[in-house]
């Protein structure tokens, strides 16, 4: 009698755990970074690394395990982004701290919703569109290569042990800057002509390692930006309002409240552009994918692999979810100056999360499935709903109402801002994460429970980590922020347009011009595309004017090292495998000055001190600046030394 194959591992408790693990480390330093610089990185593909060099260590691991870790590191990764949004309540002084089943429920509740939202669209924009999925296609081939051959396990090990080895050598600088012995930035402020400018970078390897990790196209335009707004914009604006005395003083206040505004008028009209442009092939693709699919399956009995969770059940969860929400924003909206209209609100914020929902789910999953998730505008998603919101509270309540009421809406603004964004940056996520399922042979409803438990891992890592840091730094625009407080740009720039629609004092001007300027760029980037060049994506230019220099500087000089290593790469006899080893050492160089940030911010935290860990005073200073950007360099060089060397000693496949 023939015995029936032995199941192949899948959804383990190992996985779980192990995905948990990674979670924790990954969800992080993804929170760190995205409130430093306004970026996060993509964890699938570190995440699979790792899965495969710990559970290979172990019998009867396979492929579809790995996959369900690096699903869940990569779920709960992506929910990180959920900073673009919450730290604005800290920002508009709504709330003083992160309280824990406030942050955890918005988080939560959006990210499960994202998930049962994006389920019905796995047909239609994974298996029976041609749709590229970079990001998916490539954890795939990384899952297949590592389980296939030796060589691939030698890759495995490789990777992980450059991984280890970014994550050492930028945590160890991070800590010199920590102690003083080498400067965490070098930059000074100067006049130019009859106005004045500045010129600035950060050591950060942190900030490297994202530019290696984005590209060079968005590199190039965050270029453009730092220009635009160094060199042409505020030497201008500093000209047309000059100043007596501190050069730093003058043109820093005009950058914060003249030069942001016009980057946030380049971002919103970029992000509105990236909706437009795609929504067409968005609802085509859908509806006709949808339509086969249908006629397709009509009667048929589906095989394992494109089993999803019963559309009851998805229908099910998230009707229920309406449940919690709903006592979510009672719980908000009954407790202060806005209580007498506590139902209207908490209904219209119903409707508004089932539709508005919906609609972005297919919107950011078809983004992903173009672009790759890391890609796709999803802080634009965010802009775009928090001007929805605020512009609906302006129809039901008017402008002219006291100033508790009126912080009230927009603190209610955010919170429901909050849990769409948590739908937007699970469904961008999601689509991804089963494609790689499809190509890997996965069990899609294995998948879809493992993303679910990836964002309640992601839930409960992101509230303690938030509160951890605003209590350290804080965030710029904050009461109280101090000069080391976090630049949270995309949530200083939500509640800025949220408190602005509300309350009628929105820098409409440099908004306006702005807004122009995003026209051009959208312009200059259509004619590249049209003409098959490099292209500058405008939401990455808008956020390069709206950050500092000394933020933006190291992405751009990460994106043209990575450029580089990536030419060197495609001239070796396994391009794909070497472009994975340097990806794996910028993912390690970022995750490391991440954790140890965190890490920081708790002995902070502890210690009541801005610099517990000084051993020099000011006196240090030119040596620090002079030793650190040495340092750094070479750090830089050795690094990326040892990831060639790894790529041309791996064996062939």
């Amino acid at each position: 009698m023939t015995m029936p194959p032995k199941p192949v591992a899948e959804l383990t408790l190992r996985a779980v755990l192990l995905g948990g693990l990674i979670t924790l480390l990954f969800t992080a330093a993804n929170v760190y970074l995205g409130l430093k610089v306004g970026l996060t990185f993509a964890t699938s593909i570190p995440a699979a690394v790792i899965s495969m060099a710990i559970l290979r260590q172990f019998r009867g691991s396979s492929i579809l395990e790995n996959n369900i870790v690096q699903t869940i590191a990569s779920a709960a990764g992506t929910l990180a982004a959920i900073i673009f949004v919450l730290p604005g309540l800290v920002i508009i002084g709504w709330w003083q701290g992160f309280p824990f089943h406030l942050t955890a429920g918005i988080t939560a509740l959006g990210g499960v919703l994202g998930v049962m939202f994006s389920v019905p669209l796995r047909r239609a924009l994974v298996v029976e569109s041609d749709l590229p999925y970079p990001e998916g296609r490539a954890a795939a081939e990384v899952l297949e290569v590592g389980s296939g051959s030796r060589a691939g396990a030698a890759e495995s090990a490789a990777g992980l042990r450059l991984l280890v080895s970014g994550s050492v050598a930028s945590a160890g600088f991070a800590i010199l800057t920590q102690m003083k012995l080498a400067a965490a930035e070098v930059g000074t402020w100067f006049r130019l002509g009859s106005g004045a400018t500045g010129a600035a970078g950060s050591l950060s390897f942190a900030l490297f390692g994202v530019g290696h990790l984005v590209g060079l196209s968005v590199g190039l335009a965050q270029l453009v930006g730092l220009v635009t707004a160094w060199f042409i914009l505020l030497p201008i604006l500093t000209a047309a309002q000059p100043a007596a005395g501190d050069v730093e003083s003058w043109a820093g206040a005009i950058f914060r409240e003249d030069v942001r505004f016009f980057g946030a008028g380049v971002i919103g009209i970029a992000a509105v552009w990236t909706l437009v442009r795609i929504a067409r092939p968005v609802v085509g693709g859908v509806t006709s994918a949808l339509a086969a699919s249908r006629a397709r399956h009509a009667g048929e009995a589906l095989a394992l692999e494109e089993q999803d969770l019963p559309i009851g059940v998805v229908a099910g969860a998230a009707l229920a979810l309406l449940l919690p929400i709903a006592w979510l924003l009672w719980s908000v909206a009954s407790a202060g100056p806005i209580a007498g209209s506590a139902a209207v609100l908490v209904s219209g914020a119903l409707v508004f999360v089932v539709v508005i929902g919906l609609m972005i789910a297919t919107v950011t999953g078809y983004m992903a499935g173009l672009i790759g998730a890391s890609n796709s505008p999803v802080s634009g998603i965010g802009i775009l709903s928090i001007l929805a919101a605020s512009l609906l509270l302006v129809g039901l309540f008017g402008r002219d109402l006291p100033a508790d009421t009126t912080a009230a809406l927009v603190a209610y603004a955010l919170i429901v801002t909050g849990i769409v964004f948590g739908i937007a940056t699970i469904a961008n996520d999601n689509l991804q994460d089963l494609k790689t399922g499809q190509l890997v042979g996965a069990t899609p409803w294995k998948q879809q429970v493992a993303l679910v438990i990836g964002v309640i891992f992601g839930s409960i890592v992101v509230p303690p980590v938030l509160d951890l840091l605003n209590t350290a730094f804080g965030f710029a625009g904050a009461p109280g922020a101090g000069p080391n407080a976090l630049a949270a740009p995309q949530a200083g720039l939500i509640s800025s347009l949220a408190k602005g629609v509300l309350g009628g004092d929105l820098n409409w001007s440099m908004l306006r011009w702005g807004a122009l300027a995003g026209v051009i760029f959208i312009a200059l980037d259509e004619a590249l595309g049209k003409a098959k060049r490099l292209r500058l994506p405008p939401l990455a230019i808008g956020i390069a004017i709206y950050l500092p220099m000394a933020v933006i500087l190291p992405v751009v000089l990460g994106a043209l090292i990575g450029a580089a290593y990536d030419r060197w790469a495609d001239r070796t006899a396994n391009p794909e495998s070497a472009r994975r080893m340097g990806t794996l050492t910028a993912t390690g160089i970022v995750v490391g000055e991440s954790l140890w940030g965190v890490a920081f911010a708790g002995i902070v935290a502890a210690s009541g001190s801005d610099t517990p860990l000084a051993v020099v005073g000011d006196g240090f200073v030119p040596v620090a600046l002079t030793g650190g950007a040495l340092l750094f360099v070479a750090l830089i060089a050795w690094l990326y030394r040892a990831t060639r060397r790894a790529v041309t000693s791996a064996p062939a496949a």
